[in-house]
Formats: structure tokens, C-alpha cells, sequence
């Protein structure tokens, strides 16, 4: 049906305005490109893509629309971003070049088929370390699903501004690729304030524009390709896993979703109009986890200066496994491997920008004080391991000059955040002058988003 069956649909048939909407949108799209060229607007992508009729619907969407079925302009793009999304991803491909009517829609789009992988929903599903080591491991599959079917792989990476979201340092990222990832083109998007802090000056563009093309072509200028080893596989595979369930565990905590909504900024973001969308999805009246924006999610452990999702569960891997007798072993993976070094070196920055002294005070809150330990404790811990498997003295000791730009802006940030918690509390004890109150809770926040570079 979604392939073959020809139906004729009218947006004005259907109440649900969100299905009206869509509808709309893309019955207009052709108006769009005939007023601004293909180039203008020539991708549909799929937010949460988990099963092969994400991709389908659309396709079946765009001919019910009115669009030939060869003759549909469009790059229609899944975008896994989510630990299921990412298991299924190749059996959703291959099963997408199965269908001789796709394959001709590809053929019709250059023989290229665009990906994206999520980096912010990513983290926020599986943990920093698990959400990155399975977008590699998905690029890897995915490259060979596309080369053995003939098929040019493009990547479109949904990266963010701190590291939590894809961000830190991104030319060092992609310069860590193995030979196994397609490296035609380098597309990732960049949001929030990271926008004007990389791009906001011809100067500023040039730099960051030359770096992503070094590091795009490192492999091939320098002659060495960057391998990952059977044995070093296993052991991020293992490091991965072990830090998955601790930031499960963390989850799953009764207190998780509380703390977010009664200790940080979570409810504010929607008045700082800063996000690209809603804070949060649909219109629950119990908030879950899943219903959460990435932006709103990472943001508030930003305010909190506690950033759980750039590290949290990396403490306990690699402590499990020196307690094993590898500490040389993730020595030698820090060393060896520059996709591992990137990642931990990007926590770093994470945990640099943290300050728990900020909060201190809910040490001893009767019903948050025990999860505030619960944090504070990850965060000592991942900070000690990952010093003594960077063999540092100190977090970021050879990224001096971003260390420096953290310390210079920390002496604007952190005045801010010390007056953002005290009007916090005054909320929390249903002060007279809420609404006075709320109003510092959003301009420091929307101060501490423009003050800090890469938090949101």
C-alpha cells in the first residue's frame, strides 16, 4: 500500500492538526523548490527512526501528496537516535535497497543515501560512552550495508554544542574515523550559541571550515590509518557497557525526573526561547524521560554545573576494570586509540565545567540529598580514573588555551548560577514574589547559555 497504492489525500479531511500540518507541509514542498531551486530544500528527515516504515511512510506520504513516485525530489533521510534506532539500522537499510522501487528513488538521487545519527537523544537514551562507541559502531555497519549494495553512504550528524550533544571538539572527532566509515562529505548540523562562537565571523569560519576538511582528509594526508584492534574493541565494548548500566541505573532512579523538575531549570527553558523546539514532547501530565528535549535535558545539568550526561558512568567502567588488572590495557587505549582519546578528553571538558560546590547545599536535603551524593560521587570518581588513564596531573592539561576560555568565563557564569539557585530556593519555599523569582531563574539562564560557549 505504501508503495503501489495510488491515494488521493486533502489536509482540509483531517481534524488532528498535527496530521493537517504535515500534510501541508508537504504538498507545499514543490512550491518551495520551484521559487528557491532543489538545493533550497531537498531533504525530509525522520526524527526517532526504529523501524523500516518510518522511511516508508513518508514515501507513501509524498506520492499521496501528489508527488510521482519517480519524480520525488527529496532525500528522505532516518535518523537514528536511539540504542534500538541504531541496532535496527541495518536491517532497515538493507531491507530499504531490497525494494526495487526505493533502489530506483536512489538511483534517481545520484545512488547516495543520507543517514543521520543522533548524537544529543543518543547520549540522553544511552550515557555518553555507550551513545558515541554505538554511533561509531552504526557508521561502521551502515558504510558496509551502502558499499555492498552499490550504494554511495553520506553521514548528516545531529551533533549539538557541548559534549553531551555531540560537541567539543569536533574536528578532533572526525579525524579519529576508522577506514571502515564512508568519509565522502562531512554534514553535521550546529545549534544553539555554538553557531555564533564558531561561525560568527569570516575568521572564525575559515578556522573551524579548515579544521573539519584536516580532519576529513588526516587519514590520507598523514599515510596512517587510524585501527582499532579486535582486543581494543572488546574493551571498549566492555567500557561501554559497564557505564551503560550505571547510567541506567541512574535513570531508572525514583528521584531522577523529581530532581529534574523541582531542583534545575528544566521547567524554564520553554521561557528562554532559545530551543529549536518545545522542551518537551506531547502534553503528559507525568513528565518521562523520553518525552524530554535534548537541549532542555543537557541544559539543566549544565545550570546545575553538574553536566551528568558528558560523563556519568565512565567513573565506574573504568574503575571496574583497574579493579580487573587492565588499568594499563585503557592506558594504552587512551595512548592508541584517537576515537577513545576524543571521547575521554571531551569529558574532560565536561567535567571541567562542573562545580558541585555550587549545589553543595542539597547534601542535605531530606529527599534530594542522597541523589546529590549519588552525582557527586560519579563525578570524583570519573575525574581520579580519568587522570590516571590520561596519565594527567590535571583535567585538559594539554588544551590550555580552552582551559583558559572555561576559567575567564566561569568568572561570569558562576555569579549568575549563585543568584539562578538562591531565587531556585525562594521558589522551592513558595516565596510570596514567585513570579519575581521566575523571571531570575530565566534571564540567568538565558545569561549563563550566552556566557558559557557550549551548554546548551
Amino acid at each position: 500500500m505504501l508503495l503501489h497504492r495510488d491515494l488521493e489525500i486533502h489536509p482540509e479531511n483531517y481534524e488532528d492538526p498535527i496530521v493537517r500540518d504535515t500534510l501541508e507541509n508537504i504538498s507545499q514542498l514543490g512550491q518551495i523548490q520551484q521559487k528557491n531551486g532543489e538545493a533550497g530544500c531537498n531533504r525530509y528527515i525522520i526524527s526517532n527512526s526504529e523501524d523500516i516504515y518510518s522511511v516508508l511512510f513518508v514515501f507513501g506520504l509524498f506520492r499521496w501528496c501528489g508527488w510521482d513516485s519517480k519524480a520525488i525530489t527529496f532525500d528522505i533521510v532516518p535518523l537514528f537516535e536511539t540504542m534500538k534506532g541504531m541496532e535496527a539500522s541495518e536491517s532497515i537499510m538493507q531491507t530499504l535497497f531490497d525494494l526495487p522501487i526505493y533502489r530506483e528513488h536512489i538511483a534517481r538521487r545520484g545512488n547516495a543515501q543520507t543517514m543521520m545519527l543522533g548524537f544529543s537523544d543518543g547520549t540522553k537514551d544511552g550515557g555518553y560512552l555507550k551513545a558515541n562507541w554505538s554511533i561509531f559502531k552504526t557508521k561502521e555497519t551502515l558504510s558496509e550495508v551502502c558499499r555492498k549494495n552499490g550504494v554511495k553512504a553520506l553521514f548528516f550528524d545531529g551533533r549539538g554544542g557541548p559534549p553531551a550533544r555531540g560537541g567539543g571538539k569536533t574536528h578532533r572527532f572526525y579525524a579519529a574515523q576508522t577506514g571502515a566509515i564512508a568519509n565522502h562529505e562531512i554534514q553535521l548540523t550546529v545549534q544553539g550559541q555554538t553557531i555564533t562562537s564558531t561561525y560568527g565571523t569570516p575568521e572564525q569560519f575559515m578556522h573551524n571550515s579548515e579544521q573539519l576538511l584536516t580532519a576529513g582528509l588526516s587519514n590520507a594526508i598523514y599515510g596512517k590509518e587510524n585501527m582499532i584492534t579486535p582486543g581494543q574493541r572488546e574493551l571498549l565494548e566492555t567500557l561501554s557497557e559497564i557505564s551503560y548500566e550505571k547510567y541506567t541505573d541512574l535513570k531508572n532512579h525514583e528521584k531522577f525526573i523529581p530532581y529534574l523538575e523541582q531542583r534545575s531549570t528544566l521547567k524554564y527553558y520553554k521561557n528562554a526561547n532559545i530551543g529549536s523546539r518545545p522542551g518537551k514532547r506531547g502534553n503528559k501530565a507525568k513528565l518521562e524521560l523520553s518525552d524530554l528535549r535534548a537541549i532542555s535535558f543537557v541544559g539543566s545539568w549544565s545550570q546545575l554545573k553538574q553536566n551528568v550526561p558528558g560523563y556519568y558512568g565512565i567513573g565506574t567502567a573504568l574503575k571496574t576494570l583497574k579493579d580487573q588488572g587492565l588499568l594499563g590495557e585503557m592506558q594504552a587505549l587512551f595512548r592508541e586509540v584517537p576515537f577513545f582519546k576524543a571521547l575521554m578528553l571531551n569529558s574532560m571538558m565536561s567535567l571541567t565545567k562542573s562545580h558541585f560546590e555550587l549545589t553543595r547545599y542539597m547534601e542535605e536535603d531530606p529527599e534530594f540529598g542522597d541523589f546529590w551524593k549519588l552525582l557527586h560521587q560519579e563525578y570524583r570518581l570519573s575525574k581520579a580514573l580519568l587522570l590516571e588513564v590520561s596519565g594527567y596531573t590535571e583535567l585538559m592539561q594539554d588544551e590550555l588555551v580552552s582551559k583558559e576560555s572555561i576559567k575567564i568565563r566561569e568568572r561570569i557564569v558562576l555569579p549568575l548560577l549563585v543568584i539562578q539557585q538562591y531565587a531556585l530556593q525562594k521558589i522551592g519555599q513558595k516565596s510570596h514574589s514567585r513570579e519575581l523569582y521566575e523571571k531570575i531563574v530565566t534571564r540567568s539562564l538565558y545569561g549563563n547559555i550566552n556566557a558559557s560557549r557550549n551548554s546548551a
